[in-house]
């Protein structure tokens, strides 16, 4: 486990979300900060579009700025916030019905920032998320969410990823490694991946 319980990503949430409803309005910003990515992510496993699902991501910020003082102990805000981007991720999905399998492969990868290299540089890029983004959703759902949010969460507080994901805190680590060993096997099995 990485860092003490004082430390972790759940804990830091609560103390930012406390001082914001104590009246420290930058306390907001900072959390947006630093849990922006994992509800982004959240919501992308849900295989939103980029713009579908920042609006998602835009709609639970303000659902926990609307609710703050109902939330009664400050350290769940971030189960909080998953568990409301999951929701009103599935419940955008469901109402969405022009989403076609194509409109999924052209978003994904397409949520990173421009780059400033050449276009052939661009392209190989591209190439290189997409193809590993397409191994990704292969793999079993749990692996999908647990690797999300590993991957994008600076550090994370095992102890709310195990009660966001329903797992036991002593399986992330396991859990992450065989998810990690189906990817490269994925990976290395890919021969376009090869070339890199």
């Amino acid at each position: 486990m990485t860092g003490t319980k004082e430390d972790g990503l759940a804990a830091r949430a609560g103390r930012m979300f406390s001082a914001y409803r104590d009246g420290d309005e930058a306390k907001m910003a900072d959390l947006v900060r630093i849990l922006t990515p994992i509800l982004w992510h959240t919501v992308r496993g849900v295989r939103l579009d980029p713009a579908t699902a920042e609006d998602v991501v835009q709609s639970v910020w303000l659902t926990l700025v609307r609710k703050a003082e109902t939330i009664s102990e400050p350290q769940a805000v971030l189960q909080w916030l998953v568990v409301t981007a999951r929701r009103e991720a599935w419940r955008v999905a469901k109402a969405t019905t022009k989403m076609r399998p194509e409109d999924l492969e052209s978003a994904v990868g397409s949520d990173q920032l421009p780059s400033r290299e050449s276009v052939e540089d661009d392209v190989v890029t591209a190439d290189t998320q997409s193809r590993l983004w397409r191994h990704i959703q292969k793999l079993p759902d749990r692996c999908q969410a647990l690797l999300r949010v590993i991957a994008f969460a600076d550090r994370p507080d095992y102890a709310e990823l195990a009660r966001s994901l329903g797992m036991p805190q002593g399986s992330i680590g396991p859990t992450r490694g065989r998810c990690l060993a189906k990817l490269r096997l994925a990976l290395t099995n890919d021969p376009g991946w090869e070339a890199r």
